[in-house]
């Protein structure tokens, strides 16, 4: 049992962020002083002629605004090992690699004790507003969480992807717990070498600990929609071990067999039980709940990528709340969802003004490149780029992502996430965003829906290999179409980009009819074993939507995988 002693005070929890949200203009004021009290010394800022200030207004006149490429040198010099103080104050001995899954190949980015304070910062505040809405007991959580190894660089310090460093940091375990958060699955499949082994294991747990699971949750919501699609394929063999209390050949190693013997005992009547239910089942619909009776949500990030995952996930959870985590990136935190019972598709997170110094590019129609605003300066219902200031060496570093200002916590803007800037489809003066993608494929794949099929998963890809170029968007289906269908389909999402630019050059052919190619069952999955063979960690895993050419192993991927291919005859 937890002593009550170490669970956190929800009240206070949410007092604290009042507090904070309602003074946001001063917070902001005293978090980059702080900032910059404890990295002044370090060679690029001191090279940039601050001088000791800490105020926004001489930090904004010498700091530049910077991308990852800007800083690239200087954390190439990091991780190979210099110790001279160079972005940071303080030595950093930990690197975080990103996806990789926006430019094809992952980033360095720095990674310290600061950040991971902020990240459990974030972790306590959403699970206080959480917790307020949907009480939990005192049980387990299937957490679909996978560590990726952590290796050495060059120079000697610790990298691997942003959330190994967070699961393998010791005080993550500790608020897990003091979060009514633990992992039903042992720390030996969390960190398991093989993540196919691990998600195995990780199902088999929850069905072990089928009645005391709280709540379902992975980083990304296509993780859990990854596992209940595997459990499909599986729930069998989980049976079976569940009957024997012997564990599948399929598990090979021995650390990873180790820790699961100590929990697998032979059950057979839940080994009966758990059959009943998976053949009382139409579809799969509403399996989260049957196989897991206590379960109050289900959590991840939803938003952005993982919108499309939606409706499979809706479609196993039945009327479970789905809430969305958390918005941040490999770079820092931005801001917690403070109102989960808001279904994902409109959900906003208010930015905590204490774990980083934000500024935000308005983004407005023909102005090339406005004037930053503070955090409190922002306009309801505009679009913004978010820079960040972190604790851990990025200075008024563009993040690259496009948000809307949909309100005020206090003084605290609550902000949706819209898309990545530079994941466009682009030709000429046509412009059409991830969330444009998105929304074309939802109107077309409508069509499939007669045929009780599904689009599983999609990308695209601008092929100017053609005079003139055009479109490409690659599907996975989940059955065989009918020749017909998939025609209007190709036309309807040639149909479904509306910007105003596309449409003009579609009419004046000075873009070609868009291509639909259909790859074979199990091509996504090829590129998720893509990225993971780079290092990646399952969780962190996002679908390339937009893939450009200089990411050719992945389109290399999908063009070898096209086993039908359409054009468009709608303009």
């Amino acid at each position: 049992m937890i002593e009550k002693m170490e669970l956190l005070d929800v009240d206070k929890l949410i007092e604290e962020f009042e507090s904070m949200t309602k003074d946001a203009g001063n917070v902001q004021r005293e978090t980059l002083k702080k900032i910059l009290d404890e990295n002044g010394c370090a060679e690029y800022l001191q090279n940039l002629g601050l001088n000791g200030r800490t105020d926004p207004e001489s930090f904004k006149a010498c700091v530049p605004l910077v991308t990852h490429n800007d800083l690239q040198p200087y954390i190439q010099r990091i991780v190979d090992g210099s110790s001279s103080p160079i972005l940071t104050g303080k030595p950093i001995t930990t690197i975080s690699l990103s996806s990789g899954t926006t430019q094809g190949k992952p980033k360095f980015v720095p990674f310290n004790d600061e950040l991971m304070e902020t990240t459990l910062q974030i972790y306590r505040t959403s699970y206080a507003f959480r917790t307020r809405e949907f009480p939990i007991e005192n049980g387990k959580a299937l957490q679909l969480i996978y560590s990726s190894k952590q290796s050495k660089t060059k120079g000697g310090l610790i990298a691997g992807t942003a959330t190994t460093n967070v699961f393998r940091n010791s005080q993550f375990k500790n608020t897990m717990k003091a979060m009514q958060s633990q992992c039903c699955s042992p720390d030996e499949v969390i960190f398991g070498p093989d993540f196919h082994q691990s998600l195995y294991c990780h199902l088999l747990c929850g069905l072990i600990f089928r009645e005391e699971i709280q709540f379902i949750s992975s980083t990304f919501s296509h993780s859990i929609v990854h596992a209940f699609r595997t459990f499909e394929q599986v729930w069998e063999e989980l049976c079976a071990d569940i009957r024997e209390g012997v564990l599948t050949s399929r598990i090979t190693f021995p650390s990873v067999r180790s820790a699961m013997a100590k929990l697998l005992k032979p059950n057979p009547e839940l080994a009966d039980l758990i059959h009943k239910k998976c053949l009382g089942l139409n579809n799969w619909y509403g399996l989260i709940p049957e196989l897991f009776p206590n379960v109050k949500y289900i959590y991840g990030i939803m938003t952005g990528s993982m919108e499309p995952y939606l409706k499979k996930l809706r479609h196993y959870a039945r009327d479970l709340p789905l809430i969305s985590a958390d918005y941040g990136s490999s770079e820092g935190w931005i801001g917690a969802n403070v109102n989960p019972n808001v279904p994902p598709e409109l959900a906003t997170y208010v930015v905590l003004p204490n774990i980083g110094y934000f500024e935000f590019i308005p983004l407005k129609e023909n102005v090339e490149e406005a004037k930053p605003v503070g955090l409190t300066e922002v306009k309801v219902g505009e679009e913004y780029e978010v820079i960040i200031t972190s604790f851990a060496g990025l200075y008024r570093y563009r993040l690259g992502d496009v948000v809307k200002v949909t309100g005020f916590h206090n003084l605290s803007p609550e902000l949706k996430f819209i898309c990545r800037r530079n994941l466009m489809l682009t030709i000429n003066i046509d412009k059409n965003t991830e969330k444009d993608l998105q929304l074309a494929v939802e109107a077309a794949s409508k069509l499939n829906t007669e045929e009780k099929l599904e689009v599983l998963d999609f990308s695209s890809h601008v092929d100017l290999s053609t005079n003139p170029g055009h479109y490409v968007i690659f599907w996975e289906i989940s059955g065989e179409v009918r020749e017909e269908v998939l025609e209007e389909c190709c036309n309807c999402l040639d149909r479904s980009f509306v910007d105003a630019g596309y449409v003009s050059s579609r009419k004046i052919n000075a873009i070609g009819p868009l291509e639909l190619r259909v790859v074979q069952r199990g091509t996504f999955q090829k590129i998720l074993n893509h990225y993971v063979g780079l290092g990646a960690a399952l969780s962190q895993f996002k679908t390339p939507r937009c893939v450009g050419s200089t990411n050719n192993e992945v389109l290399q991927i999908l063009c070898n995988n096209v086993v039908k291919s359409y054009f468009s005859t709608a303009f």
